[in-house]
């Protein structure tokens, strides 16, 4: 975990590039170094069923979808997507099939890969940054600097899956990481509802993340559709609160790592929200 302070930014802005840049390339330098060990390549990691090969497939897999849609996109083309639902399997099946790669072939894939992917990042324009719209596989059109916080993503988090296999179940993640991420979490809420378990749903809850990459916001669920937004006075109204001592709290419960937070506030509207949103 870096000791460096970094200060807030928000990750959609084209004026944060230099910020995201860098610690997506931070990140990306710790993951190399842990899966270009020896050693580390069969380690089973928090990720259930994938090795630490299957890490570096995943991300052969996706950046090589990036680039795909990437060429698509400047066409003028916009590939349909696949949705979240699917995203789970798929990427599981995905990289699973680069197991047939040798270790030395996968290495040297992923990082030429993953300079492709730099030097486009890179090359973004400030307005490109926020205007030119990639289809991601999935989730459709996102803004293409959208794509680097993705990056950091997979290269924040997965070297906390691979700490954890190595035995270090206390193991977390960067705050810069975590908060460059924590924004992107309630856009996945938005696209992740269980429809069967929204039916009927009408409620307003709280969240609220501790820290200087934190905040606090109001979320309503309704008609089957997630909606949030910064909250303006102290969660008046809502029927349960949500609280992260920090942003690593929320990104690694968001995705799954363990179930942290606490709630407070009317039981059963705390078990609704936490039983609202389908895995990805």
């Amino acid at each position: 975990m870096s000791t460096a302070v970094i200060a807030p930014v928000n990750p959609f802005a084209a004026e944060s590039k230099d910020t995201v840049m860098s610690v997506m390339r931070r990140d990306r330098d710790k993951f190399t170094r842990m899966v270009s060990d020896p050693k580390n390549w069969n380690v089973d990691t928090r990720c259930t069923g994938w090795e630490t090969r299957d890490l570096v497939g995943h991300m052969i897999d996706v950046m090589e979808g990036y680039f795909k849609n990437w060429e698509a996109a400047k066409k003028g083309e916009t590939p349909t997507p696949l949705g979240m639902a699917a995203m789970g399997g798929t990427l599981n099946d995905h990289a699973l099939d680069f197991r047939k790669l040798s270790r030395e072939e996968a290495l040297d894939r992923f990082k030429k890969d993953a300079q492709k992917l730099d030097g486009m990042l890179d090359a973004l324009k400030p307005d490109e940054w926020t205007g030119f719209m990639v289809s991601h596989p999935f989730a459709g059109p996102v803004p293409a600097g959208a794509y680097a916080t993705f990056q950091i993503m997979d290269y924040g988090i997965h070297p906390y899956d691979i700490e954890y296999g190595l035995g270090n179940k206390l193991a977390t993640i960067d705050e810069a990481s975590a908060g460059l991420i924590l924004p992107f979490t309630f856009i996945f809420w938005q696209n992740t509802v269980d429809q069967k378990a929204a039916e009927g749903v009408d409620i307003t809850y709280g969240i609220e993340v501790a820290g200087p990459w934190g905040g606090k916001w109001r979320c309503t669920v309704k008609d089957g559709k997630f909606a949030y937004e910064p909250e303006k006075g102290n969660f008046e109204g809502c029927a349960a609160l949500f609280s992260f001592a920090s942003p690593q709290e929320e990104v690694l419960t968001h995705f799954g790592r363990y179930p942290g937070g606490s709630a407070s506030g009317d039981p059963e509207v705390i078990e609704k929200v936490r039983h609202l949103f389908f895995p990805f």
